[in-house]
């Protein structure tokens, strides 16, 4: 970073990571920042269809000839370092350059694993965000919310603002620890007090750092989503340090597209496709789908998971959908969980389940089971969802 300017000091940074729902806050984040009206910058991940999706400006994702541009500055300097930097890093990289250049007003930053350490991290968060500490990428010893704590606390600079989200009360000395200039915290400085479901979404009232907001539509699916909402906001006034207009908190949310979170692709049958991918994530979906469709048909689970995710774990999370089949699939590359070992999680249990070899094949095969009042789910991973889509089409063009 310092070979290419330092890019990443050019603009203020709102940094978010947590283990559920970074995406999603940072999806929102921007969303409430463009209806102020500031050009946003935003560099998520993982992708779901191309590496462009991942930068982006005003919520369109970056060009071809803009990244090309950018990868080239990355590679005249390259040479230049003692270690090779890995893909991740050259993104992250890729990112501040463009978002320097643009130029953005802001930058909101995901983090891509943990956060002390996250080759994002060369920033230094106006407003740092810990959306959740929850199981993933851990073994579960005992201990395991302090230590994955303390990693995602790296990103709180003495400058910082942070906005703690869903984190149980006892580890709240890891954040203060990191010295920020201010600390929030869900369920103390802010909060959703009141939820109702509607058609399409949410119907919410939150209180904000700064302000109350009421009556907002927030077009999302799962209760999860509220709380995700409130933190967004807490965020956005903790970067003005002040109390956000109502109007531009309702058009912020009623403009918001998340696609594959909890995302109805079709109905009669109800497709879902939702990137949970790991245990809590998954138990979320369950909760969504019985509380927001309740479905009287058969439960058809397509199931794919990248390694490093717990099979057990994440199979006693998807039986709380009350699945009548699982179909276990392999996700492509060495990454992915084999659909032999999904199967043996889903047989120790006593749950119906097949084995189909690859997500495209998985999907094919819910769609030519269901009928019109039964559900699909297809979930465990992002990288389902490309592979839906694409079966989706077609099957909805044979029929």
């Amino acid at each position: 970073m310092s070979l290419l300017g330092d890019p990443q000091q050019d603009i203020p940074v709102i940094h978010i990571t947590g283990t559920n729902g970074k995406g999603t806050v940072a999806a929102m984040v921007t969303s409430l920042l463009q209806a102020s009206g500031l050009t946003v910058g935003t560099y998520t991940s993982p992708h779901l269809r191309r590496v462009n999706e991942r930068i982006s400006r005003n919520g369109s994702e970056i060009s071809d000839l803009d990244l090309a541009e950018v990868l080239s500055g990355i590679a005249a300097v390259e040479p230049l370092l003692a270690v090779q930097p890995s893909w991740f890093e050259v993104i992250t990289a890729a990112a501040f350059r463009y978002f320097a250049e643009a130029p953005v007003d802001v930058a909101v930053i995901e983090v891509g694993l943990l956060g002390r350490l996250d080759a994002t991290n060369v920033a230094d968060a106006a407003v740092a965000v810990v959306t959740s500490i929850q199981g993933d990428h851990t073994d579960f010893a005992p201990g395991w919310e302090l230590a994955v704590a303390g990693e995602k606390a790296g990103i709180i600079k003495a400058q910082s603002i942070a906005v703690i989200g869903a984190v149980d009360p006892d580890l709240a000395e890891v954040f203060v620890a990191e010295g920020p200039e201010s600390l929030v915290r869900l369920g103390v400085d802010f909060a959703a007090v009141d939820d109702q479901v509607a058609i399409g979404g949410h119907l919410v009232d939150l209180q904000g750092v700064f302000g109350r907001y009421e009556q907002l539509f927030l077009p999302l699916h799962g209760a999860h989503q509220v709380a995700n909402a409130s933190i967004a906001v807490a965020a956005v006034e903790s970067f003005f340090g002040t109390a956000l207009d109502a109007e531009v908190v309702a058009e912020g949310f009623a403009s918001l597209k998340l696609p594959g979170r909890f995302e109805v692709l079709r109905y009669g049958p109800l497709v879902v496709v939702d990137g949970a991918h790991n245990a809590d994530a998954l138990r979320a979906s369950a909760r969504t789908l019985e509380d927001e469709f309740a479905p009287a048909g058969t439960r058809i689970i397509v199931l794919g998971l990248l390694a490093g995710r717990d099979p057990d774990r994440s199979v006693a999370a998807v039986s709380e959908l009350r699945p009548d089949l699982i179909l276990c699939c392999s996700l492509d590359g060495s990454r992915g969980v084999s659909a032999a070992v999904l199967a043996a999680a889903c047989a120790k249990r006593g749950i119906a389940h097949e084995t189909v070899g690859d997500p495209a094949s998985a999907v094919a095969r819910a769609l030519a089971l269901a009928a019109e009042e039964d559900v699909v789910l297809i979930t465990g991973s992002f990288r389902m969802f490309e592979p839906a889509q694409t079966v989706l089409l077609s099957f909805d063009s044979q029929n």
